[in-house]
């Protein structure tokens, strides 16, 4: 087998520095929609950064919460994510105190420990995995161990810090101090009880790794990251003078341009696959409408709307939900809910075959469920819920849509005058046009 490609832009792995890869905080997050470009993230994508260092000068670490809930599909999320960190060559994952809980409902956690291995911080739970990890390394010529130790800070004392490390002795360690509860605006505090680590891990919540204060202080802290939109990269680097070692911490984007895996990417179609069969787009809970309204599909506004209609059958929305077909997330209820007309409400969409006229962003997503104003003839308005573009226009589903929302704006526009959306018109056909 030939060497990989080398990532543009990205330095080759030098021969005298090792790198730990630093994830956390998936929280269910495996690929990203796919609905606009320049999106991150992705786990097919993640293996082409995490291949630019040779398995022997690395460590692999994921600091934990692989998903965010305890729904089903939260719980076919965790498997799954427990696989691709595997094919991902992950060396170790800290398992947080609800990820703990979904392993012992899923009845994983007697086989966990062999690849990846875990660690949970003390006081989580009976789960019997350790609080700590080491791999001896060789760095510059010599030998250099790596320890790292999870703690959580609502669970445990500062003092008991120290013992994870193991006691004193004359081999050179790089100590690294996974967190649990570790934010940003409170980590000074903390600081004073752990100035025998090197490195302090934040699960915090921004979705770049970044440096938390000075670069140059030790311990050096830095976050995780959140939905693998970035790794982070610790390098160990041969010290100057008396020092051992040095440390050095940026960020890898996870770019739409990198090279897919294709073990990855069959693992997510196995996912997609699971959803299919699994019914759950089908089973959503569904909130009842208020006032006895309900949905009517966009073809029963034709009559009254025509040019309306005619102009939105040519937008994009149109066409939103053969997207999803296009990708095969069609059956996944966390995409298809941008894509149809009232998927978590009572007479919305149920499933392709079931509400096929519920299918695309249709009318009603904009201006709110139409059976009342249908069946007064227009006398009466459209009702509630209706939805604005940034509920599904998020950074994560649209990443170039903050800031150009003119531009996307103008992509819609299917009425007769430059009016808001809400200001529908009904076109003539003696030509013109009123207001509703």
């Amino acid at each position: 087998m030939g060497p990989s490609r080398r990532i543009a832009g990205q330095p080759k792995s030098s021969p005298e520095v090792l790198t730990v890869f630093l994830t956390g905080n998936e929280f269910g997050s495996m690929k990203p929609c796919g609905c606009s470009g320049g999106q991150l993230g992705g786990f097919s994508r993640r293996k082409a950064i995490l291949a630019q260092v040779p398995k022997a000068r690395r460590l692999i670490i994921d600091t934990g919460f692989l998903i965010r809930d305890q729904r089903e599909q939260d719980l076919i999320k965790f498997n799954v994510i427990i696989r691709a960190l595997g094919l991902l060559d992950y060396d170790l994952v800290n398992l947080t105190a609800r990820d703990i809980e979904t392993a012992q409902n899923l009845g994983l956690l007697a086989n966990m420990g062999q690849d990846p291995k875990f660690i949970c911080a003390a006081g989580i739970t009976d789960a019997n995995l350790p609080a700590t990890f080491s791999r001896r390394m060789v760095l510059k010529g010599g030998q250099i161990r790596v320890v790292i130790a999870a703690f959580d800070l609502e669970r445990g004392k500062a003092e008991e810090i120290k013992g994870l490390f193991g006691a004193a002795s004359d081999e050179q360690a790089v100590k690294i101090l996974i967190v649990n509860g570790c934010q940003a605006e409170k980590v000074g505090t903390f600081l004073k009880d752990v100035g025998f680590v090197d490195c302090v891990v934040c699960v915090d919540g921004s979705d770049k790794p970044v440096v938390i204060g000075d670069a140059k202080r030790r311990p050096l802290v830095v976050s995780a990251g959140q939905l693998g939109k970035y790794v982070g990269k610790l390098e160990i680097r041969p010290g100057k003078g008396k020092e051992p070692f040095r440390l050095e911490f940026s960020a890898l984007p996870v770019t739409e341009d990198l090279p897919p895996a294709k073990a990855l990417d069959e693992l997510y179609e196995d996912y997609q696959l699971m959803m299919r069969n699994s019914g759950i787009l089908e089973s959503q809970p569904r909130i009842s409408l208020s006032d006895g309204l309900s949905y009517t599909g966009s073809d029963a506004c034709k009559s009254c709307h025509e040019y309306a209609y005619e102009k939105w059958r040519q937008k994009g929305h149109a066409r939103a939900y053969s997207i999803l077909e296009t990708v095969g997330s069609d059956y996944d209820p966390e995409c298809v809910i941008c894509h149809v007309v009232g998927l978590r409400y009572e007479s919305g969409f149920v499933s392709p075959e079931q509400t096929p006229q519920m299918r695309d962003v249709g009318c009603e997503n904009c201006h709110g469920p139409g059976s009342m104003h249908i069946s007064s003839l227009g006398a009466k308005p459209t009702g509630e819920p209706k939805y604005t573009c940034e509920q599904c226009h998020t950074p994560d589903n649209s990443a170039n849509y903050s800031g150009n929302e003119a531009e996307y704006f103008e992509k819609i526009i299917h009425w007769v005058e430059p009016n808001t959306p809400s200001d529908v018109k009904v076109y003539k056909s003696t030509g013109g046009s009123k207001d509703r």
